[in-house]
Parts: structure tokens; C-alpha cells; sequence
């Protein structure tokens, strides 16, 4: 992305950032009399977590630690609050407007309700940030059954582990790496799929604790691959790619894996290459050219925009991620209005389609949305009369 670009991006999420932030300011400041009489002390403390998750992005860019990793947890958490405190003084603003009309209020309770629309705002947001971040550090693992009508040999079945968007950095740290890779061996794949944003953005803190040598991965039949997703690309994909790769992770740039029976596994450079290091990815036309209709296609694209260029090309089972489902709500019902599949499985013609929400987490720590999941996969092909092992 070209600078002048990227100042503009900034440009425009800061100003919208404090705007926000001004606003929760005042409604603090208008609602509780001693934040009147403690001024100074109020904006002071409102500043000073205002500033926290751009302050740990700053000192995480350079110079990683233990202190940039726990101001983006705070900060992350801030994040969380200001957007359902915005969300619900909104709320709050606009039934002030209707009982004004309506002569309910008057200048005699107005301050009454400003201090029951603070007290009420207030107990909700922690609700659903205290409910967010349980929920968030509780993975499950999401099982979908499912058949692609083509024969594959005497191999007949496959189990897939897939897991998208883990976002390992200051806040996806060692425990959770962890806790991924105990559930991997839990569900015992044939083959395990890393679809795209695997690291947050920052290889920083990253590399400070070596965080992938943790991802111990269970010996597969079929072996470990993964895709970039946007924000491989967003951290340095010149430094990031490399980490991954030296990991023993073949990363599929553009390129097609065959399994045994043909199966074949086409891993896609994420959309976003073009906007950070202006390089094409390959069309999916161009893709498909090495591969066998006539065998199983698993496509693996990180973000999933444009499925009926998956379903025109004869691919068999697209797996993506990116979507977080949403992550916060009601952030889940948006994302389900942009993206065709924001969650879950979808069948067009010939081609089946499963979105996850996402082992790890952008920015706070919270689900309120959506489930952290790891995806198991089970597929019959042609031919095969059991039950996926």
C-alpha cells in the first residue's frame, strides 16, 4: 500500500477513533456529578485509555515486550467498551429525543435518566465484554459431514482439520497456541489446513517468544499446509512468510498440493498482496488449469468474496476464514450483509462452501458474536458406503 494511502487510512480511522471517544467523554462527564468535580482527574484517566491500544500498536512495531503486549489487552478491552458504549448512549439518545417530544421528560428528570442511561449502559457493556472474553478463550471444534461425487481410488474418505485466522501476536499468545494444537490431536486429521492469518500483523511479538515452535502439530498421513490471509501481508510478508515457512508449514502461494487418490489442494495468495506489495495473485482461471476436474478440488482462499468464480471453475469444496463471523455483536449481522457466506456451509451448483469464524481474534479479546472454533472436516467421495472415521 502507498504511503499516501496508508495516510489516509489512518487518517480517517483516528478521526472516527476520537470522535467516539469524545463522545462517551461527555456523556461520562454530563451523567455523574463527581466527574464534574474531579475534572481534571476524569480526563486525565478518559486520555490516558484512550491512547492505550495506539500506543501498544506504536511500541509493539518497535520494540516488542511484556508491557506492549499488556497495553494491547487493555487497550483491546477499551476498544470493546467504547464501541457498545457508543452503541447504547445511541440507543439512549434517541428515547431521550422520543420522550422529549412526547413531554415524558422535561429539564426536571433529565438528569435522572442521563444517570440511569450511564448506570444501564455501563452494566451491559462489562456483561458482554466479561460474556466476550469467556467465550472467546473457550474454543469448540465445529464438525461438518460432507460428500464430493468423484472417485479418489481406494483412499474413499478424508479428515480434515482446518483452522483460520489464529492472529498469534501480543495477544494470542503461548497458552492458546497450545490449547490449538492439543485439539488438533484430539480430533486426529489426515490433514491439517491453516487458512490464512496466522500471525496478527506485527511479527514482533511473535519472534520475541518464538510463538509457532509451541504449534506442535500431530503427524498426518496427508501433511500441514496454509494460505496467507491479509494479514500476513499487513505485518510483512517478507519477514512473516519466511517465519511460518522455517516452521515447517508449506505456505501454497498460488500453487496446487495432490494428496493420494488425486485429491488436490489449491492454496490461493491472499487478495490483499496486490494492495500491500501491488503484485496480482493468479486468477482462479489460471489456477484451475493445473488441476483435474475430473479428481476432487479443495480450494483454500482466505478471504471469501466472489464464490461463483469458485463455482464457475468447477472447484469442489472452497474452505475460508477471515470473516471473524462478526467477532463483537451485532458486528455478525453486518458481516453476514457483506459476504454471501459469513459463517458456515453453503452449497451453489456443484460446489460446496465452508466459511469459519476463526480460532483466534483482532483487537479485544471478546466473542460476543461468534465462537472461536477449529473446523474438522470429514469427506466421502464416490464410491465410499461407511462413515467417516
Amino acid at each position: 500500500m502507498k504511503n499516501h494511502q496508508l495516510l489516509i487510512f489512518f487518517s480517517i480511522v483516528l478521526t472516527i477513533y476520537s470522535l467516539l471517544n469524545i463522545y462517551i467523554y461527555f456523556k461520562g462527564y454530563n451523567a455523574i456529578p463527581v466527574l464534574q468535580k474531579n475534572r481534571l482527574l476524569y480526563s486525565l484517566v478518559f486520555f490516558l485509555f484512550t491512547v492505550l491500544f495506539i500506543a501498544a500498536k506504536i511500541l509493539e512495531s518497535t520494540h516488542s515486550s511484556v508491557f506492549s503486549d499488556v497495553l494491547n489487552i487493555l487497550g483491546g478491552f477499551w476498544l470493546a467498551f467504547i464501541f457498545y458504549a457508543f452503541l447504547f448512549f445511541l440507543v439512549s439518545d434517541i428515547i431521550f429525543l422520543l420522550l422529549r417530544i412526547s413531554g415524558t421528560i422535561n429539564s426536571e428528570n433529565t438528569v435522572l435518566f442521563r444517570k440511569w442511561s450511564f448506570t444501564i449502559t455501563l452494566i451491559i457493556s462489562s456483561l458482554l465484554i466479561v460474556g466476550g472474553f469467556i467465550n472467546a478463550v473457550i474454543p469448540v471444534i465445529k464438525e461438518y459431514n460432507i460428500t464430493i461425487n468423484k472417485p479418489v481410488g481406494e483412499v474413499k474418505s478424508l479428515r480434515v482439520a482446518a483452522v483460520s485466522d489464529i492472529h498469534l501476536g501480543s495477544i494470542i499468545r503461548k497458552r492458546s497456541i497450545k490449547k490449538l494444537s492439543n485439539m488438533l490431536k484430539e480430533v486426529k486429521p489426515d490433514i491439517i489446513l491453516l487458512l490464512g492469518d496466522i500471525v496478527d500483523g506485527e511479527i514482533g511479538p511473535v519472534l520475541r517468544g518464538d510463538m509457532l515452535k509451541y504449534f506442535t502439530s500431530p503427524g498426518c498421513a496427508e501433511g500441514l499446509f496454509a494460505i496467507t490471509g491479509n494479514h500476513e501481508f499487513i505485518g510483512g510478508a517478507r519477514r512473516t512468510i519466511p517465519y511460518i515457512e522455517s516452521k515447517g508449514i508449506k505456505i501454497l502461494k498460488d500453487e496446487m498440493v495432490t494428496l493420494k487418490g488425486g485429491i488436490q489442494i489449491i492454496g490461493r495468495i491472499d487478495r490483499d498482496s496486490f494492495r500491500f506489495y501491488r503484485k496480482e495473485r493468479s486468477s482462479l482461471d489460471d489456477l484451475m488449469k493445473m488441476a483435474d476436474t475430473s479428481k476432487p478440488v479443495i480450494l483454500l482462499d482466505h478471504q471469501p468474496f466472489n464464490l461463483d468464480e469458485a463455482v464457475n471453475c468447477g472447484v469442489d469444496l472452497q474452505l475460508s476464514g477471515h470473516t471473524h463471523n462478526g467477532q463483537i455483536w451485532p458486528l455478525n449481522y453486518i458481516t453476514s450483509m457483506i459476504y454471501e457466506l459469513s459463517h458456515g456451509y453453503l452449497k451453489k451448483g456443484n460446489t460446496q462452501f465452508i466459511v469459519s469464524s476463526g480460532y483466534g481474534l483482532w483487537g479485544p479479546r471478546v466473542r460476543s458474536g461468534s465462537r472461536s472454533e477449529v473446523l474438522l472436516i470429514n469427506i466421502r467421495f464416490k464410491g465410499y458406503e461407511g462413515s467417516p472415521r
